[in-house]
């Protein structure tokens, strides 16, 4: 396994596969770089260096009482790409990962990196208010804590649901998806993934989003049920300069997963641009 230590003190597992301009993935809440398999073995396969890491409190990285808030993801962010000594990098994030890698080029600036994809990401701001009506209610971000906190593990056999959801009517996930998504949120830390609802939903990433200086591509389903797409993807590519946004319609929230084979075509058409 492949482990560093942060600047606090705490370990960051994380892969790093191949050769090749560098592609770091940065993963959705509560799951691990695991969920990035579908995307690391394609662009591993294409000769492309695959990088994915667990962040803080997730998978098999540190269980940390404190630090799980988006600046510290960020900086853990910087400073996995640093050791690597990561240039000409390629930042793809997921769901909170998009956050992440929107903070991380907020806090850190671009001079390491040379794309960046936003794949159902949770930027501009998640939780709904008067001036972001199409966000998701705090009181539905409340039901979300309350349930990790009073049976997580049912939690993640029920959320798949959602996860995967992409109508009315319900998602429709494997068993081995909803399994995977139960095994990969049960690795992590109850008080990391509990931490954590507040920093992808809270967080205002506007700031952020216009500091972006390099090409961007942003992924978004119309359909998603976790990240309304009106409230994030639509916003984010407004915001960002130049940004190239592409839009899906009866793909769910884990479209990585469940489209894998249209997600990487589209990256993979982006990168080579």
């Amino acid at each position: 396994m492949s482990n560093f230590t942060t600047k606090d003190g705490v370990e960051i597992y994380y892969k790093d596969w191949g050769k090749g301009q560098p592609i770091v993935f940065s993963h959705g809440w509560p799951l691990s770089s695991d969920a990035w398999d579908p995307q690391m073995l394609f662009f591993g396969q294409l000769g492309y260096r695959v990088i994915a890491h667990d962040r803080r409190g997730h998978g098999r990285s540190e269980q940390t009482w404190d630090g799980n808030d988006m600046d510290t993801y960020a900086d853990d962010l910087a400073q996995l790409i640093e050791k690597l000594d990561l240039k000409d990098a390629i930042l793809v994030g997921h769901s909170t990962g998009g956050g992440e890698v929107a903070h991380y080029i907020g806090r850190h600036g671009s001079s390491r990196v040379a794309k960046i994809a936003l794949v159902s990401a949770v930027p501009p701001l998640m939780l709904k208010s008067e001036s972001n009506p199409y966000g998701v209610s705090l009181e539905a971000l409340d039901g979300i804590r309350k349930a990790v906190m009073t049976d997580r593990s049912q939690f993640y056999v029920d959320f798949p649901t959602t996860f995967f959801a992409h109508d009315a009517s319900g998602g429709k996930p494997t068993q081995g998806q909803r399994d995977s998504f139960w095994a990969l949120g049960m690795a992590g830390s109850i008080k990391g993934q509990y931490d954590c609802v507040k920093q992808f939903s809270e967080t205002d990433f506007h700031e952020d989003l216009a500091r972006i200086d390099i090409p961007a591509l942003v992924l978004h389903s119309e359909d998603d049920q976790v990240v309304p797409f009106k409230a994030s993807g639509e916003k984010t590519a407004k915001l960002i300069k130049g940004a190239k946004l592409v839009t899906y319609k009866g793909f769910s929230h884990a479209m990585p997963v469940a489209n894998a084979d249209v997600i990487n075509k589209d990256l993979l058409e982006f990168f080579r641009s």
